[in-house]
């Protein structure tokens, strides 16, 4: 083995995504809006193909929904931009086997593309088990987790009338992806072969990943370190857009925590690989983003809030979006499952 020990928002949330008054102009995943409707011409659509992202090379692949760059040698984000979570995945090759970081929102295979990518043995991993992140992991034989609750809850699926919303019409930029049924889309059971926990090392043969258990955003959130390569995947805990941390099951005393972690690592990296939108950010964002976290909780920075209990906090290059009960103390549950859309009640 090659580990070593070391209720539904729906189309308002959609509402949500369209237009972000920050400086970053990242209107797309879990991004704010101020008056804008659903519909409007200030979308994610009209940002694409992202800048950050035509930055890298494309690789040309037979499909009509995802879209692969190679960030570096040996190193592939697997990008969902005709949806508006903007969802990407990670492809990490070694010499030996790979290690797939996420598996997407499910919508068509992410196998098909993997696999004309590498011939290597692959093991999916997850940055965490919100429905847009294991959609494609019963495509997959080997699938390790961090061994929580809310894990094992999640690996039931996720049933259409909690992502309806997500193949909403609005949803697309272009459609759906080719023989989506939108009617009965749904996240598919799956199961572990394996778990890790934080300070195991994933060895691919020539590349050794780091894993980091840092929950906050949900209680299974990880990041995976490249020490030697300086390459830092954050999964959800960090991206330069609206940072949601505002569903019952986050803890922003654990993020708070989390988020400190990860800044700590910033003189030793060189390149974030965050979840959504753009497949490249600044390290230096994490500090930013730990210390935002910190004004937050201590009432330094005021909000906006909005519907659903939440609140937007603006900072220069990203977003925080929390709710009123969890800024006041009060705590989810945190064994049950979640898709990552429920908002409190």
């Amino acid at each position: 083995m090659f580990v070593s020990s070391g209720p539904r928002v729906g189309r308002e949330l959609l509402a949500l995504t369209l237009l972000l008054s920050a400086p970053s102009a990242c209107a797309g995943k879990e991004t704010e809006t101020l008056e804008t409707e659903a519909g409007a011409t200030d979308r994610w659509c009209d940002l694409l193909p992202r800048e950050a992202n035509t930055a890298f090379e494309r690789v040309d692949m037979e499909s009509d929904w995802f879209e692969v760059y190679e960030v570096e040698d040996g190193v592939f984000a697997l990008t969902e931009p005709n949806q508006f979570q903007e969802t990407i995945s990670y492809l990490i090759l070694g010499t030996e086997r790979a290690v797939l970081f996420d598996t997407g929102l499910g919508m068509t295979s992410i196998r098909a593309v993997v696999d004309h990518l590498t011939r290597l043995p692959v093991v999916v991993l997850n940055s965490h088990t919100h429905y847009d992140h294991v959609g494609g992991n019963h495509e997959f034989d080997t699938v390790l987790t961090v061994d929580t609750p809310y894990s094992r809850s999640n690996q039931r699926g996720q049933p259409h009338s909690e992502v309806a919303g997500e193949v909403a019409e609005e949803s697309f930029c272009e459609g759906p992806p080719k023989g989506l049924d939108t009617e009965l889309f749904h996240t598919r059971p799956w199961t572990t072969s394996g778990t890790v926990v934080d300070g195991d090392s994933l060895d691919l043969g020539g590349r050794l990943l780091e894993v980091l258990h840092i929950p906050g955003h949900t209680p299974d959130s990880l990041a995976l370190l490249d020490r030697q390569g300086g390459l830092l995947w954050t999964g959800d805990s960090y991206y330069d857009a609206t940072i949601w941390l505002y569903v019952p099951e986050t803890d922003l005393d654990a993020y708070e925590h989390s988020i400190a972690r990860l800044s700590a690592l910033v003189p030793s990296v060189r390149r974030l690989l965050p979840a959504h939108n753009t497949i490249s950010a600044d390290p230096a964002h994490l500090s930013e983003a730990a210390r935002a976290i910190r004004q937050i909780r201590n009432g330094s920075v005021q909000g906006v809030e909005r519907s659903g209990k939440r609140v937007v906090f603006r900072f220069e290059n990203f977003s925080i979006l929390t709710s009123r009960p969890l800024l006041d103390g009060k705590r989810g549950i945190q064994s049950d499952g979640g898709s990552g859309l429920s908002t409190w009640r």
